[in-house]
């Protein structure tokens, strides 16, 4: 329960309001050392209740009786917009019985109205790294008196080159606030530098790392033969798959283009998601998911992060993403909060090396699937089904020098052939997935 934590009365009123009760794992690792003062670097999946992990303490800090505001005294800072509208409507529904008001700053909004909004001095600033620079730039923008500063998704904003930007916002703040720092994944050198740079003592904490990703998630690959081929793919699965929502996601915005107008040609109600699109575009797309109005959205990695809607159990990599963390945020999208989802990656010969990469990254081996009727030439690299067959010859004249022993089945190799579900198993000998009898 949330009561065994030291929190306003407020506070535990507005999580009792929404229907909260037992904390996740995050939040019980998180929210005490959080509330005492300590800089935090955390490592949780998305979808794991990480918000409410840094929103509570932060909130507590932060209540008090109504009184004129003069200073931010709370800095958030996420990746993309659609994170940013996300948090401030947690935010604002965790204090709704406080008198705490919050703001927010992204790209794509009249630069004016926020600098007007920024003059009545929020208590929380919420926003993306580089408007919140072009307001310190302006001078709209003072943090000098900043006492809480959360980085979500840090691993993503180094990932989208704001470095710099996140470092000079966070010295902004000056010295004596907390920080706490949130990733889904461990990130690499980058990550730790800025760790190094913006953490004072930190406690770590590591929950729900990439190997438990599987969980409550098929992981599917299907093999094509080029672009075509996976449009044709994509227009099966969507007929034939159950599923409630479903996120296509593309690597070019030229391509999330072609495909979603191939689809909207065959009637599929969608909405696309990219970096093109405006702000009014954007949270069209997002609402109109999240209502029912249409089942299917093509995106980009612009929609990789931050997307929380219920009902999403499907997602497919029309392309293979390029790094293994981005594989898990995109997929991060489905099978949230312990529910059930599927993820299907459409695989042609220029994606069979990251896909290989990303099992690695994973210690785990995709299950491989083949759709009736749609079946390619392409099955992987020939050099590995060439070896599969040289082992099998050799094997069968082994056989035939000793005729009076019992012959053992050649062991399969690892990327050979089209195993089937119960033979996958990870690289490393884990359990095989739990997996449904496939429905092609």
């Amino acid at each position: 329960m949330f009561d065994q934590f030291a929190l306003h009365e407020r506070l535990l009123k507005a999580v009792a309001e929404l229907g909260f009760t037992e904390p996740t794992p995050v939040q019980v690792a998180a929210i005490p050392p959080a509330i005492e003062g300590r800089d935090l670097r955390v490592i949780a999946q998305t979808g794991s209740g990480k918000t409410a992990a840094f929103v509570l303490p932060l909130l507590n800090r932060l209540i008090g009786d109504a009184q004129p505001r003069v200073d931010v005294r709370a800095l958030i800072l996420l990746p993309t917009r659609e994170l940013a509208q996300q948090t401030l409507k947690e935010v604002e529904r965790f204090a709704q019985f406080t008198f705490i008001k919050s703001g927010i700053v992204t790209g794509g909004e009249d630069f004016k109205v926020q600098a007007a909004m920024l003059r009545k001095v929020p208590d929380i600033l919420i926003g993306t790294p580089g408007r919140l620079i072009e307001h310190l730039n302006a001078g709209t923008l003072v943090l000098g008196d900043v006492e809480v500063v959360v980085l979500d998704e840090a691993d993503r904003m180094l990932d989208m080159g704001f470095a710099e930007d996140v470092q000079r916002l966070v010295t902004a703040c000056g010295d004596s606030h907390q920080t706490l720092l949130f990733s889904a994944t461990s990130g690499g050198a980058g990550l730790r530098d800025m760790v190094a740079q913006v953490l004072k003592e930190p406690l770590h904490l590591k929950l729900n790392l990439v190997s438990e990703l599987s969980e409550g998630v098929r992981q599917q690959i299907i093999t094509a033969d080029d672009p075509a081929h996976k449009e044709r793919l994509v227009h099966w699965l969507l007929a034939n798959e159950p599923y409630q929502k479903a996120v296509i996601f593309t690597n070019t915005r030229a391509q999330a283009d072609r495909l979603y107008g191939r689809l909207v040609a065959s009637e599929v109600k969608a909405f696309i998601l990219h970096g093109e699109k405006d702000q009014k575009e954007r949270k069209l797309a997002i609402e109109r998911l999240k209502q029912g109005g249409v089942k299917v959205l093509v995106a980009t990695d612009v929609a990789a992060r931050g997307l929380d809607i219920d009902g999403l159990d499907l997602v497919v990599n029309f392309d293979m993403p390029r790094s293994g963390d981005e594989y898990v945020h995109r997929i991060g999208r489905t099978g949230r909060a312990g529910g059930e989802g599927l993820a299907i990656s459409l695989v042609c010969h220029n994606d069979w090396n990251l896909m290989s990469s990303i099992e690695r990254y994973l210690k785990q081996r995709f299950e491989r699937r083949v759709v009736k009727g749609l079946k390619g030439n392409y099955q992987g690299p020939k050099n590995l089904k060439a070896s599969g067959k040289a082992a099998g010859s050799k094997k069968k004249k082994d056989d035939k020098k000793t005729p009076d022993k019992k012959a053992k089945p050649a062991a399969r190799r690892p990327h050979a052939g089209k195993p089937q579900a119960s033979q996958v198993v990870s690289e490393d000998g884990m359990a095989p997935l739990r997996r449904k009898k496939p429905t092609a």
